[in-house]
């Protein structure tokens, strides 16, 4: 056994927040599997250090350059393939758990970020590129991305919806969730293998506001949404309304902690995964911050722990005059940015 198995043990995934040709071919990605690893998770900016980093692409990147293929082309070739070598890594995991873990997700390209149709269009090109049954495709939480969520769960997809900062954001995520399996339980189709992540920012809440804050309130103010956040995902899917779909078969989505690598180095290393460990969640760590949680992180059950004092905290930031869900906007924005601004960086080199 260890610390992995035992938050496993405890209802919460833990996945990779990394994808790479070496992370995959050497082994390391199916011995951290064996120790509890449960997936993977990448986005441009992951691709664009690994492509840049890992001299296993090199002849591929030279050899593809040769070839009449848009830059993007030429990413998608090689990212697909990495993601579905990562699969065949995960899919002992995915059966082992009936379809509930073992995924690897693949993001659609952020300049469709307030492109609902397009999304959908990219969504599905990239899952039937993938071929994998434990591919998700991830598709960032706009206004545009939460309406193509309910059309992709409709048609079948298992889907980690991102950057996500505000219970507001992630309730309107939960509802299309349910409008589009609803769609597909009336039209008799199959519900049980989609799987819905609603991946949760932490660290860049905290990030954002600790300078604002008096001492006493700094590092706090992220936990204490997600575990607000986790109460009302408790009370959404726990409702008559969703039984009924669960009865044919539908899952409840799963709140994804995303990045949990601490920005500031004066909190615990393993602060964002020790503080959020909690039944029908996941969390996506950066390669140190897992090492750091085998070396010296607590499994234990703390998500609903201290919930009043949650509210106490979001209480006080409030009365401060902080707007979280402004907050949570212009955070959205500035992720968006961060990741076209990696994805042209990683388009350039394969010009």
């Amino acid at each position: 056994m260890t610390i992995l198995s035992d938050v496993k043990a405890l209802g919460q995934q833990i996945w990779l927040d990394n994808l790479s040709r070496s992370l995959v071919r050497s082994g390391e990605l199916a011995e951290m599997l064996k120790q509890g690893v449960c997936g993977v998770t990448s986005n441009p900016a992951i691709f664009q250090k690994a492509f840049a980093g890992d001299a296993l692409y090199a002849d591929e990147i030279a050899a593809l350059k040769q070839q009449n293929l848009s830059p993007k082309a030429r990413y998608e070739t090689m990212a697909v393939a990495d993601v579905q070598a990562a699969c065949d890594v995960c899919l002992a995991e995915h059966e082992a758990s009936g379809g509930r873990t073992g995924f690897v997700s693949l993001e659609v390209s952020p300049e469709l970020a307030k492109d609902a149709a397009g999304t959908v269009v990219e969504a599905k090109r990239l899952h039937t590129a993938i071929g994998r049954k434990n591919a998700m495709i991830k598709v960032p939480a706009t206004d545009a991305g939460i309406e193509a969520l309910e059309q992709l769960v409709a048609d079948g997809l298992s889907v980690n919806l991102t950057l996500l900062f505000s219970r507001a954001q992630t309730l309107k995520a939960y509802a299309a969730y349910r409008r589009g399996i609803a769609a597909r339980a009336e039209a008799g189709l199959p519900l049980a293998h989609i799987q819905v992540v609603a991946s949760f920012f932490i660290s860049r809440v905290d990030g954002a506001l600790d300078t604002t804050l008096p001492e006493h309130l700094q590092g706090k103010t992220a936990i204490a949404l997600a575990k607000a956040a986790y109460q009302d995902w408790a009370q959404y899917f726990g409702d008559a309304e969703f039984a009924a779909l669960a009865e044919k078969g539908a899952n409840r989505v799963q709140l994804l902690w995303a990045s949990t690598g601490v920005k500031n180095p004066a909190y615990p290393d393993t602060l964002y995964v020790d503080s959020l460990i909690g039944e029908h969640t996941v969390n996506t760590v950066p390669d140190a911050t897992l090492k750091a949680f085998i070396d010296h992180g607590t499994a234990k059950a703390t998500l609903t722990e201290n919930t009043e004092a949650a509210q106490a905290v979001l209480a006080e930031v409030a009365q401060l005059g902080i707007d979280l869900e402004a907050l949570a906007v212009r955070l959205q924005e500035d992720g968006l940015k961060q990741f076209e601004e990696a994805f042209d960086k990683l388009l350039a080199p394969l010009a």
